[in-house]
């Protein structure tokens, strides 16, 4: 698939930019602080979505920043979809990942991947990625692994000053 051959491109960075790639529809029998969401449904705003597990050392530094651009870009039309895909048999158990969640204060939606359903439609073969899908439902930032913050904010904010 398309997002594969970029992330193979991407081995030697941790991120890109300027794609416009049609960002797959995500969907889940369980979700933590939301009702079921589908990104169609969230049209006209920019969504980031998250791929983590709660074990993974690198998805806890990325999370400050991700609940701080929650807070300080919900209100201009960001959303965000953290999409928790279990590395290891622990933290298949929902009861973990749910504790994790209001443990950390994670307020945004929570969908558990543990069948890797969606893991599988974005072809994501790393914990963190971040997407950042802009109003019409086209991913148009990749972001694997940590670091990168100051880039990642200015593509959300250039996403949400784009018309839509």
């Amino acid at each position: 698939m398309l997002v594969m051959a970029i992330i193979i491109l991407m081995s030697r960075t941790a991120y890109t930019g300027d794609l416009h790639i049609r960002a797959p529809e995500i969907s889940s029998d369980t979700w933590l602080n939301s009702r079921p969401v589908r990104l169609q449904d969230l049209r006209g705003r920019v969504v980031l979505v998250e791929f983590w597990t709660l074990g993974c050392r690198n998805c806890r530094h990325v999370e400050p920043y991700i609940k701080g651009w929650y807070k300080q870009f919900h209100n201009a039309g960001l959303e965000v979809v953290s999409i928790h895909s279990p590395e290891f048999s622990y933290e298949r158990e929902v009861e973990n990942v749910r504790q994790y969640v209001s443990r950390e204060a994670i307020s945004y939606p929570v969908l558990i991947d543990n069948d890797f359903l969606n893991w599988e439609r974005f072809n994501n073969r790393f914990w963190p990625t971040l997407y950042l899908i802009d109003k019409y439902g086209y991913i148009r930032f990749m972001k694997i692994g940590e670091g990168g913050y100051r880039v990642m904010e200015q593509y959300i904010r250039n996403l949400l000053e784009e018309s839509g």
